[in-house]
């Protein structure tokens, strides 16, 4: 972070009077005890511009004095004591700021990415590289602490950051890292960079760590898309085949469950049969056992109307009788079957 104090090394007064007689006055000398004015009106004039000073909307600034931390003060115009016995470095708290890995941006686009290479090469936990590009966003939480904790910074800011993404992505598959890890590769990496910036006391909050492209190297791109073809090729035979076991089994279970079902409703309907007709021969039995006689008469008279129902025409000749009438036939049939000696029922 630059140092953001003006020069304060100011000339001597016989100096400032000389400059000012040779410049201001072109030569001319000024009258005895009037350079004392003079002076007295610079170190008016200096004093009043180095005792105001002004902090933007998104800044801090940090007061010390002979080096010693004083406040922190908000936006807004401030007094500090002047001719550098109070200095205010302004901090842009209210910013987040970025720092980026493996690669930079200008402007809108990304450049010098070969030159950055090194800082996105990283050993995934089978023992395959991986170029992992990434962001991290922070802002300065606590101006004070930024600035005279720690040495540097952005340094530590970025080291710390490089550290835990070795480690976290050196826990993964590279398959994992270059498809569905992402997520969690930058969820844990912002973790464990705040928890390692709040041990140092630094002052800074981590806002998000963002993975930008992951590659293969460019010396085993060719090999690894191969790879990945084949992988893919896998994927959809496997696809395909979970697809047809899907439709198949599903249809099988279902036919195989419905026969079960069947055959639990005709095995229940058999068994409610057989009940049904047992407790009628059981009610059968003692009627008969009461009324012998008349039982075995409704059971014949029923039978016969059971066995009469099933014709749609039906003639009985009684021996005994020499002519035969038609009981049920039609008025004007009944002449004919008399004559015929039959009854037709």
């Amino acid at each position: 972070m630059t140092d953001p104090f003006e020069n304060n090394e100011f000339p001597g007064p016989g100096e400032l009077i000389k400059q000012f007689q040779d410049k201001v006055l072109g030569g001319y000398k000024l009258p005895k005890g009037a350079p004392f004015l003079i002076i007295g009106a610079l170190a008016l004039f200096m004093a009043a511009s180095t005792s105001f000073y002004t902090v933007e909307p998104e800044e801090e600034a940090v007061i010390i004095r002979f080096g010693r931390y004083i406040s922190t003060e908000q936006p807004g115009l401030h007094f500090k004591l002047p001719f550098g016995i109070d200095r205010a470095i302004k901090v842009p708290t209210k910013r987040v700021l970025q720092q980026e890995f493996g690669f930079r941006l200008r402007g809108k686009g990304i450049s010098g990415r070969s030159s950055f290479e090194q800082e996105s090469l990283t050993l995934t936990g089978d023992l395959n590289v991986a170029d992992v590009q990434w962001i991290v966003q922070y802002k300065i939480a606590q101006p004070q602490k930024y600035l005279f904790n720690v040495r540097d910074g952005i340094k530590n800011i970025r080291d710390v950051s490089q550290s835990i993404m070795r480690r976290v992505v050196g826990d993964r598959l590279v398959s994992d890292v270059l498809t569905v890890g992402r997520v969690e590769i930058a969820v844990e990496a912002e973790g464990l960079t705040q928890e390692v910036l709040d041990r140092y006391d630094m002052g800074v909050r981590i806002v998000a760590i963002k993975l930008q492209d992951i590659n293969p190297p460019e010396s085993v791109k060719p090999a690894f898309n191969e790879v990945n073809e084949a992988k893919q090729e896998q994927e959809k035979v496997i696809n395909q085949a979970e697809e047809e076991y899907n439709r198949v089994i599903p249809e099988a279970r279902g036919k195989a469950e419905q026969t079960i079902r069947n055959a639990q409703g005709y095995a229940t309907a058999q068994v409610n049969r057989a009940k049904g007709d047992a407790s009628r021969f059981t009610a059968r039995l003692k009627a008969y056992k009461s009324a012998p006689q008349i039982t075995r008469t409704r059971l014949y008279l029923e039978t016969m109307e059971e066995l009469y129902g099933r014709f749609k025409e039906l003639t009985i000749v009684d021996s005994k009788v020499k002519g035969v009438l038609p009981v049920f036939a039609p008025p004007s049939q009944q002449g004919a079957a008399a004559s015929q000696g039959g009854v037709r029922k």
